[in-house]
């Protein structure tokens, strides 16, 4: 399950001024002016002048770190739901609250998917944490129950992981009666 996007920016969306390494950029995933999945990458003081997209998915705050001449752009242009999972629950990152919801679904999908795997519980017992099969680094999911209200949450989240759901198209009415049909011997 992956999404196509574009790769991070090098440059902010609000002021088109060039990242610096080291620079705190605000990253945005939500749906553009025509329907399509989008990322904004913005510098964090220009976040108060953007526009937030009448549907955000999700937002996440990473330090800048230019790209290497050795980096993949094809690679980098797929955002799966692991990516996206590391990406949200990556130490160095901001947390984010309103992630939250999105991330438990992600752990859920990734350890039945058996990329993640179960460790316990923090001290607190406020977190899960999780082994990632690949890299064998640890992630710290907070815990939360998977009621309705958990999925009503992240319903439009979810639509854009698995697709949004297809309207049922109404039946058309039948326009000519069957006709009975013969059998041997009448």
């Amino acid at each position: 399950m992956d999404l196509i996007l574009q790769p991070s920016a090098t440059q902010c969306a609000v002021t088109a001024t060039p990242f610096q390494e080291g620079d705190r950029v605000v990253c945005f995933l939500g749906y553009g002016a025509d329907g399509q999945v989008a990322r904004w990458d913005l510098l964090a003081s220009a976040e108060a002048d953007f526009t937030l997209p009448d549907r955000t998915i999700c937002r996440w705050v990473h330090v800048f770190k230019p790209r290497s001449k050795d980096d993949n752009p094809e690679r980098t242009l797929k955002l799966g739901a692991e990516t996206l999972f590391t990406t949200l629950c990556d130490p160095a990152a901001e947390v984010i609250e309103a992630n939250t919801p999105l991330i438990q679904f992600l752990t859920l999908m990734l350890e039945r998917k058996k990329l993640l795997r179960p460790k316990g519980l923090t001290a607190d017992r406020a977190r899960r944490i999780y082994e990632h099969t690949k890299t064998k680094l640890l992630y710290e999911v907070p815990v939360g129950e998977l009621t309705p209200e958990f999925f009503m949450k992240v319903q439009e989240q979810l639509g854009v992981l698995v697709g949004e759901p297809k309207k049922k198209a109404e039946a058309a009415p039948v326009a000519a009666a069957v006709a009975p049909v013969a059998t041997a011997g009448q």
